[in-house]
């Protein structure tokens, strides 16, 4: 996986337990992969909102990963909800994923994820802006 070169990031990443610490290692990473093979994505800024690792582009709506004290065998996908994205995936993805209100999809430890549907997801929230408009966001 690629080195962290935000060291407040970084931090953050140390300070989740080992097993969830992987867990979104992965999503990051995968983060990362999908906005290098999506058109329309220049570049991924790696920070910190709300003390939780993001991932912002100049098209798109941020990303969150998390992990909370009290679910601690749960890891999230978290969305701005003021966007229609969760509310899309739903749709979507209602037998694929588990959603958490308008805001997240959350993965138990012990779930295998769904890389290319979870792609598609990544790949929708890093463009929103130029397609919020379409029907179904164009998934």
């Amino acid at each position: 996986m690629g080195q962290i070169e935000n060291t407040k990031v970084a931090a953050v990443f140390e300070h989740y337990p080992i097993n969830i610490q992987k867990k979104l290692l992965f999503l990051r990473q995968l983060i990362l992969d999908t906005g290098s093979e999506t058109d329309g994505v220049d570049s991924v800024e790696e920070t910190l909102k709300w003390g939780e690792p993001s991932y912002v582009t100049e098209t798109g709506s941020t990303i969150r990963i998390g992990w909370k004290k009290s679910n601690p065998s749960q890891y999230a996908l978290y969305f701005n909800c003021r966007t229609k994205l969760v509310e899309t995936f739903r749709e979507i993805y209602c037998d694929k994923f588990i959603f958490e209100g308008n805001r997240a999809i959350v993965f138990n430890e012990e779930d295998n994820v769904l890389v290319d549907e979870l792609k598609q997801c990544i790949s929708v929230s890093l463009t929103y802006h130029t397609r919020k408009h379409l029907l179904m966001l164009g998934l």
